[in-house]
């Protein structure tokens, strides 16, 4: 989860999409097709933004990045590990958030 984002870098499609190939290649999954990255819900301007979902061999990555104050959500599920750290700088670099608060589970089927 990260507060208070530059704003004119998560309403930009094409930083959103650089971001999505950078991180799939520097946290070493695979991806399954190009990401879909849609900007909807501009009736309501707390929710507007762009999603993505980009599927990955191992499950998915997405993300919601809120065009008005932007916050923005990315979960990054899969079987295989990553490196916490190499996302978080990738985040920080093609967002600049004021914050981030990480969230890790690992799941034991």
């Amino acid at each position: 989860d990260c507060h208070a984002c530059d704003t004119k870098k998560v309403t930009n499609r094409d930083n959103i999409y650089n971001f999505i190939k950078k991180l799939v290649k520097d946290i070493d999954m695979t991806a399954f097709g190009e990401p879909i990255i849609e900007h909807f819900a501009t009736h309501n301007p707390e929710a507007a933004g762009y999603s993505f979902v980009q599927l990955i061999e191992t499950s998915s990555i997405t993300g919601h990045l809120v065009d008005k104050d932007g916050d923005s959500y990315f979960d990054i599920f899969s079987c295989k590990p990553y490196d916490i750290e190499t996302v978080k700088k990738l985040v920080d670099e093609f967002f600049m958030p004021k914050q981030i608060r990480v969230t890790y589970l690992t799941r034991q089927a």
